[in-house]
């Protein structure tokens, strides 16, 4: 099971969301729900089952259920369980990340990644040196890589005469996102301001007589160019599966051949993303005739002439992405990205996810959001269901953020997708061992909209679990499933009993 997951001046909140006469129901939370009244003539609001019926035939155990649903346009509060518990808000992380960074980086910001030459290109040869300036771009892939390659070539360079640099400093590099991941899993690679294929490298072994032959490459759509920067070797063992050590230039990785079988492939994290960069942009230029050696790291932008560049999709497209696929290395760069906005580049994701933090409880009048980074897959980061819908009721439509959430289709008693649902959602997931979160908008038949966060966690279950099996633990696939079904039950309950 996959663990993913000081500004303008402040804004008044919208009625019903804070802790005032406006919103009993949050002045001293209470430990079960409120029991609204049906609506008039509603038999299917006077049947719903109560919240506190839901929550126990969910069967969770000891985990905690923590929501708020409100109405999106009044904010007023309708009904509430345990509303200031502070919860690991997983991927939900993720949304509050798309408004830090729409507000602090614009809809229409772009990231882009340059070729700067530090000399006149005479007869086909850089009189000079030959720069790749990173600005953060978690999006870029081998194939638009190639195209910076291409645009090389069309400046008209066929040999760089003198060193090849790269200038990662946009973004702090760092070697993962969260310390709680198991080394081989894909959506904890590294950071930095040069970022590829969301930091990950292929690796893949086809069986070959008593063996196996392995590769790792930075495959895209396109372009499969292998890479030394991530070394594999196969090693006859049962366990532990995968091993990872720092070779300085290199991440070393070694696999057990018990664990292989015939052919297979994974991705695996990369713990050096500058390096990885350069390494396929040296090759993609090589496959051009343009020869370029070893890259080496330049201590800040240099001065010189962009003889190419290219650029990632505006940023309400990269969010949209973002909250669809639930990317991690996204939301770092784009967390990191806002905080370096709005003053010196952060050195830590957890000194930029304060400082988010911060402005998230100045404009929704709360202390309570505490953040360790931008994606909520370090799971100590704590958010309370209520300041999740403040947060959604008075930020997310400055930034118009739901029609950029995902769709979330209804499903029945047996798990089955209801396509003509009546309440329509668009919200974000979040998922960790032991953890599950939701949080958006629901529309109602009717037209009304709500705006709900709801938290199931538990969290001693969720220590308990040995590094090594957080990949897949033992019994998290069945409580998972049954949590969500807890979500959406508690929407339909919503639906029957607030629809006016």
């Amino acid at each position: 099971m996959s663990d993913h997951v000081f500004l303008p001046s402040r804004r008044w909140l919208l009625a019903g969301l804070a802790a005032s006469a406006a919103a009993p129901a949050l002045a001293a939370p209470p430990t079960q729900s409120l029991r609204p009244a049906p609506r008039p003539g509603g038999p299917k609001g006077r049947l719903a089952p109560s919240a506190e019926t839901l929550v126990a035939r969910a069967r969770l155990g000891s985990a905690k259920v923590g929501f708020v649903v409100a109405d999106a346009e009044t904010g007023d509060v309708l009904e509430v369980m345990n509303p200031l518990l502070p919860q690991p808000p997983a991927s939900v992380a993720k949304a509050l990340t798309a408004l830090y960074a729409l507000e602090l980086l614009g809809p229409n910001h772009r990231f882009a990644t340059r070729l700067v030459a530090t000399g006149p290109v005479e007869a086909g040869v850089l009189k000079g040196d030959l720069v790749l300036v990173g600005s953060g771009d978690p999006t870029l892939d081998t194939d638009r890589l190639a195209d910076l390659a291409n645009g090389l070539k069309a400046a008209g360079v066929g040999r760089v005469e003198g060193a090849f640099l790269i200038w990662d400093g946009a973004l702090p590099s760092l070697t993962e996102i969260s310390t709680e991941q198991p080394a081989p899993v894909g959506y904890n690679p590294g950071i930095s301001g040069l970022n590829l294929n969301f930091n990950r490298v292929h690796f893949e072994w086809r069986r070959a007589g008593s063996g196996w032959d392995v590769a790792m490459d930075a495959r895209s759509a396109t372009r499969r160019p292998d890479v030394r920067v991530a070394r594999m070797q196969v090693v006859r063992r049962n366990y532990p599966i995968y091993t990872y050590e720092d070779g300085g230039d290199s991440d070393m990785w070694t696999v057990a051949s018990g664990a292989l079988g015939q052919d297979g492939s994974r991705w695996l994290p990369v713990r050096k993303p500058t390096v990885y960069t350069a390494e396929v942009f040296q090759v993609l230029a090589g496959a051009l005739g343009i020869s370029l050696r070893e890259a080496v790291p330049a201590d800040a932008p240099l001065v010189g002439t962009e003889i190419a560049r290219v650029e990632s999709e505006d940023l309400r497209s990269i969010i949209h992405d973002m909250l669809k696929y639930s990317t991690n290395v996204t939301a770092e760069a784009l967390g990191l990205a806002a905080t370096g906005r709005a003053g010196a580049v952060p050195e830590t994701l957890a000194a930029s996810a304060g400082r988010m933090s911060g402005w998230i409880g100045e404009e929704i009048g709360s202390p309570r959001p505490a953040l360790v980074d931008h994606s909520g897959l370090g799971g100590a980061s704590r958010v309370s269901a209520r300041d999740m819908v403040r947060s959604l009721v008075t930020l997310g439509p400055r930034h118009d953020i739901e029609p950029l959430m995902k769709p979330i289709t209804m499903k029945d008693a047996k798990g089955r997708p209801v396509e003509d649902h009546p309440v329509q959602i668009r919200a974000k997931t979040g998922t960790l061992n032991f953890v599950s979160t939701l949080a958006g908008y629901a529309t109602l038949p009717g037209g009304r909209r709500l705006a709900f966060a709801t938290f199931v966690t538990d969290v001693p279950r969720r220590d308990a679990i040995p590094l090594e099996q957080r990949e897949r633990p033992e019994g998290v696939r069945s409580w998972t499933a049954r949590a969500r079904t807890l979500q959406l039950q508690l929407i339909d309950r919503w639906g029957d009993v607030y629809t006016v």
